[in-house]
Order: structure tokens, then sequence, then C-alpha cells
């Protein structure tokens, strides 16, 4: 949850800012549930960010089990963004030839860290259906978006790689080196902060308590 605390935030401010109260209207007409449905996502995970921070009652622990695989989690999420050239042709080396979606792959494990080290069972399943909800349709829209791009190029990679679970048999041919101009210019910094915040957080949660 806490990469919805570093990139969330801003995609909220921006949200209303960049497009005119006419044309909002009209998407709203045409769009359908489901779709509205989605655009609220962070405008419902923000609070649930809050809600989770509130109910978690960490302890030494669960904070070291969690903070491991939240920082799993946040490896992945840097490899993936280390091989995306955004808007530079379809990503399909390093993580991506294992998984079509590594960041949410890797969103999903930082989440999970975050989870555990919150010690936390209301807050584990909140998140759970967030995620449940939230990410299945993500990954459907990014796909069509991406096959609407690249056509019979993305059918042939959708086809080879799985949508979410990699595949690790294809581990000793994907290339996994490590850009940190590609991190940079995608802000994966961001996240990577957003998440030792929520660590931090947690450990203070902790600290007030002993």
């Amino acid at each position: 949850m806490g990469v919805a605390l570093a990139s969330g935030g801003m995609r909220l401010l921006r949200w209303p800012l960049h497009q005119p109260r006419a044309s909002r209207r009209r998407a709203r007409g045409s769009d359908s549930r489901a779709e509205v449905l989605f655009r609220q996502r962070v405008r419902i995970g923000l609070p649930l960010v809050v809600l989770c921070g509130w109910l978690a009652r960490p302890t030494r622990g669960s904070f070291a089990l969690g903070a491991c695989v939240a920082l799993v989690g946040v490896l992945i999420r840097g490899l993936a963004a280390s091989h995306l050239p955004k808007h530079a042709g379809l990503a399909t080396s390093g993580p991506y030839a294992l998984t079509r979606n590594p960041l949410y792959l890797g969103s999903t494990i930082v989440a999970a860290g975050l989870l555990v080290a919150a010690h936390s069972w209301i807050a584990g399943a909140l998140g759970a259906v967030y995620f449940a909800v939230f990410y299945p349709p993500a990954m459907r829209r990014e796909e069509r978006r991406l096959r609407a791009r690249y056509g019979a190029t993305f059918d042939d990679y959708a086809a080879r790689v799985p949508r979410f679970w990699p595949r690790l048999g294809s581990a000793p041919s994907a290339g996994f080196a490590w850009s940190w101009g590609l991190y940079g210019r995608n802000g994966e910094y961001t996240a990577a902060a957003g998440v030792l915040i929520g660590l931090a957080l947690l450990w203070l949660k902790i600290q007030r308590a002993s």
C-alpha cells in the first residue's frame, strides 16, 4: 500500500485538473460502470491506506518478515522500471520475459509485505479485496492499450509470456541488466521512497507501543 501513497497521490491531485468540465461530463456519460469504478482506484486507495495504517498492530517479528517481503517487491518493481523504455517499443526483456506485468506483480508483493508487517487481519482482508477488485481490470486495460498500439507483435508476446504469475523456467534467457537511466526516467524512486516511508511509520508505531 506504500506504493499507492508514493505514486497514487500525484494522480489524485492531477486527475481533475487537465480535463475540461464539459468533456468530463461526456466521458461519464459514455463510460461503463466498471471504467468509472476503475478511475476511482486512487480516491478509494488513499483512504484505505490510512485506514490500514490505523488498524496496524505491528510486532517486531511481523515487521521483520513483512519488510523482507516488501523489499523483494521493491526490487522487482525497480528491475521492471529499468527495462521499460516508455513509448519507445514493447518491453519484452528482463522481468518482462517472465511476466507481462512485473510492475503489478512487484506492487502486489510490496503490499503483501506491508500488510504482513502491519499484523492486522482486517487490514489484510481490506488490502486483498482492493487488489482483487482493481488489479485484474487494470491489467486488462493496459493490455488493450498495448494491443491497439503493437498489434500482432503484442499478440505473439502475450502467447509466450503469462499475464501475471512469472514463468520461471524462462529465467536463464531473460537478461536482467539494470539501467539506472530508465529507473530514474520512469520515476521508480518515488515508489521505493513510499515503501520506505511506510515501513518507517510502522516501525515508529512499534516503538510507541513498547
